[in-house]
């Protein structure tokens, strides 16, 4: 019996890459940044993430390299632990726990055994004040050591990592807060305060929001609320300290970071614009402009080829140093919210959701990337607060991806209202979409829903888009030919308008054949027949009005499920009108498999999001996973697999065709998973391309690939069917050999036998074809025991016919056939001699 693996809650992607400040290796080849509670390296020169580091249970706030070795990587998280890291093969060497929640992360040259780290104050539950301290890194052979030994440097600071920062050669470290920088010098042991007016003369703002510190001289870089930056020297004196300004930003300096031999400083703000200052003036500045968002972190690489920015619209830019952008690492988009909802392109598998303002994103979930921005607003965005911007706010596909129905709209007052509907057809020239119709104030209201005609595309049927506004109105739009002596073309126009006592249209969906419409108006679904559009029946029980609608599938498609806002979910019967069955699970989110009859419905009464699974012929889910995740959900869908995945439970099988994601309050994608951590973390795909990257060497021969691929052709030219024996490279022995680090693998001494091992074939995995050579030989041997038959035997045992025969025919010959035809041999044919 097959043991039952657990259903698992796994972070998919869509977590932040601006949470902390990147670092990039020694050589530049990689970058390294913090992706929610993963640490993530990605190649510089591609684009591609190489290795996805695991193991922190809270969020990542800090990674840096370790100064005593390049090719190992510390991180710390809100989980109280510091991580060690070999990097190159994502591979954890050892945990320190700290028992705090670390906050930044900081390491000297200098520290061999101590690093630095940002903690809250001791027994104070506001996080209002931190302390920076200095951890010593216990050396012992344990994978996991305890760090107790703290010592403070600076109190009351502040807890973001930009506001402290490291001086020359690790002979100072400045940390700014409120309207005071303070200077600690290790060696003398002294801490100097430097306080600045609130406001100055001309009304600026002083307030601190970020340092740096020079790597070669004594210089500090601040950075301010007003746009300005101020360099400071001759800090170690208290009253004979100096300031320069730098002025360009016109709002918050976000961040600072100097260039490796100190000659530039770089910094960045809302302006979305990248500025490198040389040797501190104000008059020789360069920029690198449009980089798209906010710039939150500047690195720049140890070898000072790369500079890279963080922004706020989760996205990393990789610069050189000659402010050119080499590459970009686009994560998931993060809005203010996510008010299309969670879409699928059929074409691509890809998940489409709302990203930059105006702009619909298209997301791989199997590489954690973006694919492409589409532009549906078209209008250039403006950063000013309070200002009424046009937001998109649906978005649905045809059944094949041919057609895509958007709705955007702007609203100044409650009374002025701006609606534009378009719809855009995909190009396969261009493998794009472009825009086909645009249609203004498609209702006198805000639209609430839109959905297509899933069989629009079938040669019998027109495409068709239905949908419903709050002005008590549903709209059915057709595709119409308008074409004429000068053009040909095709738009969009209404061919039906349907109300219900002019309540407010809330939802809309088709049935799987298109051939109902169910639409509902405040408390009450609506049924419609979609070829005269003529109502067929009203369900108006429990009383509520109604969240969520969806059809049954396959089986289960006499079915119509809602949800309500006083919590209820209701199946009705089309078939006999009446309410199959109601539960009372406030249900948030009522999602149904496209593949399946299943439907999933995640609901939350406590704290947490309960997930229930069920097909509506039956009211008992047949999975209920109970705390999915702390937070709301708030929106979920299934995309279909493009292989179907073997589960061995039966409980988990609705996983198999289609996987289910969902979307968290803080905009977190998640998902469920029936693998172990190992495998996830290691796909198949990856050990794939390592062992296709393999050289031709003698090594490469004991993998015993080339052997499958001279067996396949020999069976190709011979037309035989035989049975692949099991290779070599199947070998759980020689995998973990190629794929595990020298430096963690057992001795050699006990890795020989178990490889050596794995190489021979054993008897029992002989063909089954040889096996029945064998039985058959044994059986003529005792049939005929005479000296002629024995060294006939013999010469068949070095011949084989079949063998020869099968050069000459592809029919394999069966067991009585060959028992013939041996006894054909047999026989004396002296007698033809005499004729």
């Amino acid at each position: 019996m097959v043991a039952q693996q657990p259903l698992r809650v796994v972070r998919c992607g869509g977590s932040t890459l601006s949470g902390a400040r990147a670092a990039f290796s020694a050589d530049a080849k990689y970058l390294l940044c913090a992706s929610g509670d993963y640490v993530k390296v990605y190649s510089t020169a591609t684009e591609e993430c190489v290795h996805v580091l695991q193991g922190h249970t809270n969020l990542v706030t800090g990674i840096q390299l370790n100064p005593q070795n390049h090719m190992q990587l510390y991180s710390c998280s809100l989980d109280g632990t510091i991580k060690l890291w070999d990097f190159t093969d994502g591979i954890l060497i050892k945990t320190f726990v700290v028992g705090y929640k670390l906050f930044a992360f900081y390491t000297l040259a200098g520290s061999e055994d101590s690093v630095f780290t940002i903690i809250p104050k001791k027994n104070e539950d506001s996080l209002d004040s931190f302390q920076l301290v200095s951890v010593k890194l216990p050396k012992t052979p344990d994978q996991e050591v305890e760090a107790k030994e703290l010592s403070l440097i600076l109190d009351d600071i502040g807890q973001s990592p930009k506001c402290t920062a490291f001086g020359r050669e690790g002979e100072y470290v400045a940390s700014v807060r409120g309207l005071h920088l303070l200077v600690c010098f290790f060696k003398k042991k002294k801490v100097n305060r430097f306080p600045l007016s609130a406001t100055s003369r001309k009304g600026t703002n002083n307030y601190f929001t970020c340092v740096a510190c020079h790597p070669k001289e004594d210089c500090i870089a601040s950075g301010h609320k007003d746009g300005k930056i101020r360099l400071w020297r001759n800090f170690n004196h208290k009253r004979e300290y100096t300031f320069s300004t730098l002025h360009w930003h016109h709002d918050v300096v976000m961040d600072l970071a100097f260039s490796v031999e100190g000659t530039s400083l770089l910094s960045g703000g809302v302006e979305s614009v990248l500025v490198q200052w040389r040797d501190g003036s104000d008059c020789k500045k360069e920029f690198l402009p449009r980089l798209g968002s906010t710039i939150e972190y500047i690195s720049a690489s140890p070898d000072g080829t790369f500079y890279c920015t963080s922004h706020t619209e989760n996205k990393i830019t990789i610069i050189h140093s000659n402010l050119r952008v080499s590459a970009v690492i686009q994560g998931l988009v993060k809005g203010s919210d996510v008010k299309t909802g969670l879409v699928v392109d059929p074409r691509t598998k890809a998940l489409v959701l709302n990203g930059k303002p105006g702009h619909l994103q298209f997301y791989c979930l199997q590489t954690d990337k973006q694919l492409y921005n589409l532009d549906i607003v078209q209008q250039e965005y403006i950063h000013q607060v309070g200002l009424n911007q046009v937001d998109l706010v649906k978005a649905a596909f045809s059944a094949r991806g041919s057609w895509l129905a958007t709705v955007e709209q702007r609203e100044e007052k409650e009374t002025e209202l701006e609606l534009q509907m378009k719809l855009w057809n995909y190009d396969e020239q261009t493998q794009s979409f472009t825009l086909n119709t645009r249609i203004n104030m498609p209702h006198e209201d805000h639209v609430t829903a839109l959905c297509f005609r899933d069989t629009d595309e079938l040669e019998d049927g027109t495409p068709t888009l239905v949908t419903a506004g709050k002005d008590g109105r549903f709209k059915v739009w057709v595709l119409v030919d308008d074409s004429d002596s000068e053009k040909q073309s095709m738009g969009w126009s209404c061919d039906f308008v349907g109300s219900y006592h002019n309540y407010p249209a809330t939802n809309c969906c088709f049935s799987e054949d298109g051939s109902l419409l169910a639409v509902s108006f405040e408390e009450t679904v609506t049924v419609w027949n979609s070829d005269t559009w003529d109502l067929i029946c009203t369900f108006c029980h429990p009383p509520g009005k109604i969240q969520n609608l969806c059809f049954g599938r396959l089986s289960c498609s006499k079915y119509l499920l809602g949800t309500t806002d006083n919590g209820f979910l209701c199946c009705w019967n089309l078939l006999s009108c009446a309410l199959e069955w109601s539960a009372q699970l406030n249900v948030m989110v009522l999602q149904p498999d496209p593949l399946s009859e299943n439907i999933a419905a995640v609901s939350r009464l406590l704290e947490g999001s309960d997930l229930f699974v069920f097909k509506p012929n039956e009211p008992k889910p047949f999975c209920i996973q109970r705390n999915v995740c702390r937070e709301r959900i708030q929106w979920a869908v299934f995309i279909p697999r493009d292989v179907p995945e073997s589960i061995g439970s039966e409980k988990h099988q609705w996983l198999s065709r289609s996987q289910l994601y969902f979307l968290t309050g803080t905009q977190d994608l998640l998902t469920f998973s029936t693998k172990s951590t190992e495998e996830r973390l290691t796909p198949s795909s990856k050990q794939l391309a390592v062992e296709e990257s393999l050289p031709m060497t003698p090594f490469y021969l004991l993998l015993g690939k080339h052997r499958h691929q001279q067996q396949s052709k020999e069976n190709a030219d011979l037309g035989t069917a035989v049975d692949q024996s099991h290779l070599a490279q199947d070998s759980p022995a020689i995998k973990e050999l190629l794929h595990t680090p020298a430096h963690v693998l057992p001795s050699a001494s006990f890795l020989c036998s178990i490889f050596i091992n794995s190489m021979l074939i054993s008897k029992e995995n002989k063909s089954a074809r040889e096996a029945v050579d064998e039985v058959e030989m044994d059986s003529e041997k005792a049939e005929d025991e005479s000296d002629e038959d024995l060294e006939l035997t013999e010469m068949e045992q070095d011949i084989n016919p079949t063998e020869f025969l099968g050069e000459i025919t592809q029919t394999k010959l069966s067991k009585s056939q060959e028992k013939q035809l041996r006894k054909i041999r047999r026989m004396d044919y002296s007698w033809v001699a005499a004729l």
